[in-house]
């Protein structure tokens, strides 16, 4: 029989498999570690809030796909595998499933900010406003 988990579970489950990175924590390590911040969130909430300068926009839909180091459709920022990629979702649940699915491609280090894109802005870094 198949183990039956809610999301919460799973959820749970998933993230301690992540180094999770506070928005301070996420900032420095763009400026001192060269990690690459993904924002995942659909065009709706961007539009609306705006969005963290110098971040790849990459729909949920094709992250793998453009994050994957070998494959034909990647950004040019996937360089390899040892990546440090900070996936950012508006408010820290969908971007921790994501970065687990990054690690499962074999980007290791892939993690996401906790709070996402709202406690980034929270905590007064930079955001580009709505256009």
């Amino acid at each position: 029989m198949t183990e039956r988990i809610g999301i919460d579970d799973l959820l749970e489950r998933e993230r301690a498999q992540l180094d999770r990175l506070t928005a301070a924590q996420a900032a420095e390590a763009v400026a001192a570690d060269g990690a690459v911040l993904v924002d995942i969130r659909y065009a709706a909430l961007r539009d609306r809030d705006g969005t963290i300068p110098g971040a790849l926009v990459v729909e949920r839909n094709e992250l793998e796909w453009r994050l994957d180091p070998f494959g034909d459709h990647r950004l040019p920022e996937a360089t390899g595998h040892d990546l440090l990629v900070v996936v950012v979702c508006n408010e820290g649940y969908a971007s921790s499933l994501a970065a687990r699915s990054l690690q499962a491609l074999g980007l290791h280090r892939a993690t996401d900010l906790i709070g996402g894109f709202q406690a980034w802005s929270a905590a007064g870094l930079p955001v580009t406003p709505p256009q």
